[in-house]
């Protein structure tokens, strides 16, 4: 497939690194320093073991060459992706095209046969959800995974409730509670104190999202955060998403509807049976490009627009 410069959508096949050592470090959360010093996406360095975990030139998250099998089913190839702070990179494909293995990989719930991750300039094993949870990344899946029968206050600290002087902290969870989705814009709810399962779909996620954020995540991923909403509930998800870019937060959101993924992403990438098709900027992809990217691999659009010559080129060919 031809693609855009480097500017624009490039190859998601573009370099590829080869597997980590057998014999790399391999306690609960650890990390070590990537074996290789070059990006085998753009040439950059990555950061050594001693380089500032906060080096802006860094993505926050880094997936190098990863891959993924369930016994003879090959289900990621390759994937060698870049996840930047304060960024909304969307992750789009069809059924069985690899997204819920990827974002569970990266959420810790399966192991890569293959491949590094590197988390802000350091290649990390993540053996356990709570391994990913310790270092930043919080997926909101689905089910959003709250109890209807509990209040917005109980959801929020569901697991990590606050003790003072031996029992439970509630004014202190109250005020925690508040002030998050305060941060958040969210101002729909009646009550941090009404039960979660008498909040609309939109308030919902903007709980589940609010929790995540409470728990210093640096990385947040929304699988399909917009699906079965009504318009009005679709917007305040989006606004939501919006607002986390803002704090500085990373997103990957997962999704099919590609109306609500041009309308907040800034990059995108495409999977097509278990392979990055491609990945670039939000503004290098229309409808069409994409959904022909998702079933055939290429894109006649983005061909025509990368064989276009730039301003102030020659126009010969």
């Amino acid at each position: 497939m031809t693609t855009p410069s480097a500017e624009g959508a490039r190859p998601a096949d573009a370099g590829r690194a080869s597997s980590p050592d057998s014999d790399a470090a391999d306690g609960t959360g650890t990390t070590d320093a990537p074996d290789s010093t070059q990006d085998p996406v753009g040439g950059d360095t990555l950061a050594s073991a001693d380089t500032p975990a906060n080096d802006d030139a860094q993505p926050l998250l880094r997936l190098v060459d990863i891959g993924k099998s369930f016994g003879p089913v090959r289900v990621l190839t390759h994937i060698t992706l870049d996840i930047p702070l304060g960024q909304v990179t969307a992750i789009v494909g069809d059924n069985g095209a690899g997204k819920s293995t990827l974002i569970k990989t990266i959420a810790g719930i399966y192991q890569p046969d293959e491949g590094q991750i590197i988390w802000q300039g350091r290649q990390v094993h993540l053996h356990s959800p709570k391994d990913a949870t310790d270092l930043g990344i919080a997926t909101v899946y689905q089910d959003l995974a709250l109890a209807d029968n509990l209040d917005i206050v109980a959801n929020m600290f569901l697991g990590h409730e606050q003790v003072k002087h031996f029992q439970l902290d509630e004014i202190g969870m109250e005020i925690a509670a508040k002030q998050t989705l305060a941060d958040l814009s969210v101002v729909t709810v009646r009550s941090i104190r009404q039960p979660v399962g008498s909040l609309s779909g939109g308030q919902r996620q903007a709980v589940a999202v609010a929790r995540a954020v409470m728990r210093q995540a640096k990385l947040v991923i929304l699988d399909e955060p917009t699906a079965a909403l009504g318009v009005t509930q679709t917007r305040v998800v989006l606004d939501l998403i919006i607002r986390l870019k803002s704090q500085n937060i990373a997103v990957i959101v997962i999704s099919h509807n590609l109306n609500d993924v041009q309308s907040v992403a800034d990059r995108i990438a495409v999977l097509r049976l278990g392979r990055l098709a491609a990945v670039g900027p939000a503004s290098q992809y229309d409808a069409e490009s994409i959904v022909d990217l998702m079933t055939t691999g290429t894109s006649k659009r983005l061909a025509a627009t990368s064989a276009e010559p730039s301003a102030g080129s020659s126009s010969e060919h």
